[in-house]
């Protein structure tokens, strides 16, 4: 199997509190980008110190409480399901802090880090911060919901958003990459994909390859699956029938996203 495509592997740490998956540099083709999804029952908390780190805490769906060493922000979460298709509550921690995120009702919370030195304030981002935006055309549509754009300079490395594809559609389309840190035409980005489908037995086809082929992979894709962008394109397509959700997470050298379209199929943006 691809190092690229992970399976969700549940592992209770603690009562009520279950890892989905944990996505880690030591382990991973991955050197800016770090990814817990965990599931919390009611009452039930997840704590950490984030050291070397700083973290985005995303409520997927349900409600959650988060603490840091100075604030606490209650009842966070918008939506039963990824699929209300509404923004949703998220936090920005920085490093050298101890986080705590408390299920109020069941929840999925992804946490997402980035390794940095830089100590900035904690932030809450509301759901109704979030940029909404429609983007593409034809059979190349989707909706975003923009939760830590390169625009907010809220963090030092991290950039989090969320992306609705609807049935027969492609995203991430045309193909585009952004795995060269030559600014101000391209940004070098690593990149993971945290999936969901409705309904949820469907699938979607990723691709991840580079011009030279070194590296060329297409995976059939199930709900739950994290896929890692290390380097090169990465489209998303999705069968008729089903609607694809997935969580961005990016972080490189420099905070801004800069990416390079596929010469072979930049002319569909031209039609």
């Amino acid at each position: 199997m691809t190092q690229l495509l992970c399976k969700p592997e549940k592992r209770e740490i603690a009562s009520g509190v279950t890892i989905v998956h944990e996505v880690k540099n030591e382990v991973s083709p991955l050197q800016y980008v770090e990814l817990k999804i965990i599931e919390l029952a009611p009452g039930a908390k997840y704590t950490e110190i984030l050291n070397d780190k700083e973290c985005c805490i995303v409520a997927l769906k349900g409600t959650i409480n988060v603490k840091d060493q100075k604030n606490t922000f209650t009842k966070l979460g918008t939506r039963k399901s990824v699929f209300d298709k509404i923004p949703t509550d998220s936090v920005y921690i920085s490093n050298q802090q101890r986080l705590e995120v408390e299920g109020v009702k069941p929840a999925r919370v992804a946490l997402c880090y980035s390794p940095t030195e830089k100590v900035l304030p904690t932030k809450l981002i509301k759901a109704e911060e979030n940029e909404v935006e429609n983007r593409g055309s034809r059979n190349n549509q989707r909706l975003v919901h923009n939760i830590l754009p390169d625009s907010n300079s809220a963090a030092h490395r991290l950039l989090v958003v969320e992306v609705y594809t609807e049935s027969g559609n492609w995203s991430s389309y045309p193909p585009h990459k952004h795995d060269q840190d030559n600014l101000p035409e391209e940004s070098l980005l690593e990149e993971t994909y945290y999936h969901e489908i409705n309904p949820p037995q469907g699938f979607v086809f990723q691709r991840v390859y580079t011009d030279d082929r070194s590296l060329d992979e297409t995976m059939t894709v199930e709900n739950g699956d994290v896929v890692l962008v290390p380097e090169g394109y990465h489209p998303v397509g999705v069968p008729e029938g089903y609607t694809s959700y997935y969580l961005n997470v990016m972080a490189g050298p420099n905070r801004i996203w800069k990416f390079h379209n596929d010469p072979n199929h930049e002319w569909i943006l031209e039609r």
